[in-house]
């Protein structure tokens, strides 16, 4: 591990000591590691011009009042095969958030997430990629051809 200095400005040390009381962050250090990581994600991710494996997760808010809404975010997810895991949570009398667990080549999931969020009736949506690193290994009895 490299040691670095930087230098900020006395608002932007205020912030990330607020976040690092808010989150529990042990030190500075920390907090600026996962900074770092959460930015170069999606970075890495593009470099490889979308065919490196990764995980995702897609949450998005929608109103399943909206007409065929739930048919066609359904469809979207079998068309697109990435999705391995999903939660539904009902947030108030007309919106949902569903969040979808993701695995497969980012340009896949990046499609399937556009496919998701721009259609009628879903209010928000992110994609959060999360590389799965060169010593990535799939969980002991979930189909892994790894170490046990």
């Amino acid at each position: 591990m490299q040691r670095i200095t930087i230098t900020i400005d006395d608002a932007l040390l205020t912030a990330v000591d607020d976040l690092c009381a808010r989150r529990g962050y042990g030190s500075r250090s920390e907090a600026v590691r996962d900074i770092v990581r959460d930015a170069l994600a999606p970075v890495r991710a593009a470099e490889t011009g979308g065919s490196a494996a990764c995980y995702g997760a897609l949450s998005y808010v929608y109103s399943h009042g909206t007409r065929d809404l739930a048919r066609r975010l359904t469809g979207e997810g079998h068309e697109h095969g990435v999705s391995i895991a999903s939660l539904h949570v009902h947030l108030t009398h007309d919106a949902c958030l569903e969040v979808a667990v993701l695995r497969g080549p980012v340009a896949r999931m990046q499609s399937y997430a556009d496919a998701v969020v721009t259609q009628r009736g879903v209010r928000y949506g992110h994609l959060h990629l999360i590389p799965e690193g060169d010593d990535a290994r799939t969980h002991p009895g979930h189909g892994d051809d790894g170490p046990a």
